[in-house]
């Protein structure tokens, strides 16, 4: 059950519920168990998402933290506005072979026209696998 805030957009609650999160966060096995503006937690599996000699994909890492900050921009930007995603980076500090991957975003800046998250990525043992800052622009539609 994914935690979120009261009082969510109800046009952003109907595109998460129907979409899942998006087709590539469900391929990937994303699995959001909390969501805001301010901070944002999902889960995914290693299996499924590696890359040829075993490691998970650093690909993969960018794909969780884009998920999060991306979802985290929106539910900031707020009804009759969207976010657009404008830079991200990502460190990749250490590998890892098995398990779940957690994704933790927290915001930086959340301001009228843009928000800046930091996503860190941990291993079941929470150490830190990689880190990802993400920059949206938030657009009224």
């Amino acid at each position: 059950m994914t935690i979120l805030p009261p009082d969510l957009d109800p046009e952003l609650f109907e595109r998460l519920v129907s979409s899942g999160g998006g087709a590539l966060t469900r391929r990937m096995g994303i699995e959001f168990l909390e969501l805001s503006a301010e901070r944002s937690v999902a889960t995914m599996p290693v299996e499924g998402n590696t890359q040829v000699i075993g490691l998970l994909h650093g690909g993969a890492h960018v794909v969780l933290g884009e998920s999060l900050g991306s979802i985290s921009s929106a539910m900031h930007a707020g009804p009759g506005r969207y976010a657009v995603g404008i830079e991200i980076n990502a460190t990749h500090s250490r590998s890892v072979t098995e398990g779940l991957v957690t994704g933790t975003c927290t915001a930086l800046v959340l301001g009228r026209t843009l928000c800046t998250h930091e996503i860190v990525m941990t291993d079941e043992q929470g150490r830190r696998l990689s880190t990802v800052r993400m920059t949206n622009m938030l657009r009224d539609r």
